[in-house]
């Protein structure tokens, strides 16, 4: 099959395009998908600058986000069955080519059923595989770690990314008022189409003070910090009493902890890569309930995944050097099915 190899960390041109063997089911609770399409996330371009979760494990495919069709399936696979359109956030991490998960800028793979969902129906395969690790991540972050609840006024830092946007969704869903952040007009106008209540121009604007006008002074209910860094500490002045603050990146060695514990606000961190790093089967099978719940909402038109760009497999560097420039809206996606440029095979 064809795949991009990473056989070092580096650059974005350490990932080559190759032929390499078809992986094969070797675990009862595995299934072969044939992959239509495979998402592009900032981990992997961080993975493959600086290394992977388990670095003995070059040379290495990367991509955890995939959305195909089921080949086959292992003798105790009870979900699903050949033919179903599927979807999932799985591999990518830096298992050795032969092992059961070695990601997903690939013709095939290997993947435990824990971590599967049936495809929405009305989702195409390229956007079914941008959606994965950003719904998870969001959905943990806004329903796992701050308990969202109707009413609240929610605060969401860069709206227009791949995180940020389904985000907003998810938290217009549950019956919140959103603020975000953006750095243009037309991010601006992308996330208000999104629901965005109140849109704030991080490059113009203080956010914390820009925040504390819109609640009245009393601070935001919930902050989901997408960016980390001095924009973490930023938020603290913004946040109400008694709220949560979930941040997806490293907690600043600086945070300004006396503030946050006087004002009793709860600080979680998320990490949706943590099942494929320590083998929790039952946190996965979470987030595939995740990604069943999400589809029902794609089926009733209340959520949406932006796509800004489609390439062929052979792209994959592009597709990173893209990323590395920032201000990407939405997500990056990597076809596999030859729809869109042509089947090579």
């Amino acid at each position: 099959m064809r795949a991009i190899v990473m056989s070092e960390p580096g650059t974005p041109e350490v990932l080559r395009l190759q032929e390499i063997a078809r992986p094969e089911i070797s675990e009862s609770n595995q299934i072969l998908v044939r992959l239509m399409a495979a998402g592009i996330n900032p981990i992997d371009t961080k993975l493959r600058e600086r290394g992977l979760y388990f670095p003995e494990g070059l040379p290495a495919l990367l991509g955890c986000d995939g959305a195909g069709i089921v080949e086959a399936v292992g003798d105790d696979v009870t979900r699903f069955q050949a033919g179903d359109q599927v979807y999932y956030c799985y591999g990518g991490l830096g298992k050795k080519i032969g092992d059961s998960s070695i990601g997903n800028y690939a013709e095939y793979a290997v993947v435990d059923e824990a971590y599967v969902a049936i495809k929405p129906a009305a989702l195409g395969f390229d956007e079914a595989a941008a959606a994965p690790l950003v719904l998870i991540t969001a959905w943990e972050a806004l329903f796992d770690r701050a308990c969202i609840q109707s009413g609240q006024k929610v605060f969401i830092h860069a709206g227009a990314g791949g995180v940020g946007h389904v985000a907003i969704q998810l938290a217009k869903i549950a019956g919140c008022d959103v603020a975000t952040t953006v750095s243009s007009d037309e991010k601006a106008a992308f996330v208000r189409e999104l629901g965005a209540d109140m849109v704030i121009n991080y490059k113009k604007e203080d956010v914390a003070a820009a925040l504390l006008t819109w609640t009245d002074g009393a601070g935001v209910n919930i902050a989901f910090d997408t960016v980390g860094g001095d924009a973490f500490n930023q938020l603290v002045p913004a946040m109400a009493h008694y709220s949560d603050l979930v941040t997806i990146l490293q907690v600043p060695d600086d945070a300004d902890w006396k503030s946050l514990r006087l004002k009793n606000v709860r600080v979680s961190q998320e990490l949706m890569l943590s099942p494929m790093v320590y083998d929790l089967r039952e946190a996965a099978e979470h987030q595939s309930d995740i990604l069943e719940q999400c589809a029902q909402f794609f089926e009733e038109n209340q959520l949406s995944v932006f796509i800004s760009d489609v390439l062929p497999l052979e792209d994959a560097a592009k597709a990173h050097r893209m990323i590395e420039a920032g201000g990407t809206t939405g997500k990056i996606v990597l076809d596999l099915s030859g729809e869109l440029f042509g089947d090579e095979e």
